[in-house]
């Protein structure tokens, strides 16, 4: 299935949260594979970086159901109907447009995104980023949804919240996510590696 071509909205919605400058792509890329085989939804902000190569990635694995949803900050307080540039990304199949402009250092802030983000997720996968990212991580400590941190390299999520577990592997981001969504992707895609 290509982007937009028969999407079948499914069960379950996992957020992958990471950051929106660099892309961490073969991060991304595994994840967004693995949430494709699993049947589930993607959900991001929209943007570039993680959200963008993660939305590739899922969105040109073959799926049987799932799509590709981004949660479109607004340009500005002052333009609250347009949305900020370079949104959503091209992979994107479902945006939904938001008032809200805040994010970064504001992330858990009344006027950010990122508390719909984390909300309309069932579980969140958060790969490197930055404040934008952490704040969305305290959102999911706070909401109490099932958060993990995905990093062969440590030192680039030390500011991510000490609560949150860590994984280095993506196995152990399929562990997480059988865990947490148990019925709500097919048993037989999440033994699949």
């Amino acid at each position: 299935m290509r982007a937009g071509e028969n999407a079948v909205l499914a069960g379950a919605t996992v957020g992958v949260m990471g950051s929106g400058t660099e892309e961490y792509e073969e991060l991304a890329s595994g994840v967004g594979a693995l949430l494709a085989r699993l049947g589930v939804n993607l959900l991001t902000g929209a943007g570039n970086g993680v959200m963008r190569s993660v939305s590739r990635a899922f969105t040109q694995a073959e799926r049987r159901r799932g799509i590709c949803i981004g949660v479109v900050p607004c340009f500005s307080e002052r333009e609250r109907g347009k949305p900020k540039d370079g949104y959503p990304n091209e992979f994107v199949e479902l945006a939904i447009y938001t008032h809200l402009p805040y994010s970064g250092e504001h992330g858990t802030e009344d006027l950010s995104r990122n508390h719909i983000n984390v909300l309309s997720s069932d579980a969140i996968v958060a790969l490197p980023g930055g404040l934008g990212t952490a704040s969305e991580l305290i959102l999911a400590n706070e909401y109490k949804k099932p958060a993990i941190v995905y990093s062969p390299d440590m030192d680039v999520v030390q500011r991510f919240p000490q609560s949150v577990p860590r994984t280095a592997t993506l196995e152990g981001v399929r562990k997480f996510l059988e865990t947490h969504l148990g019925g709500r992707a097919s048993r037989s895609n999440l033994v699949s590696p």
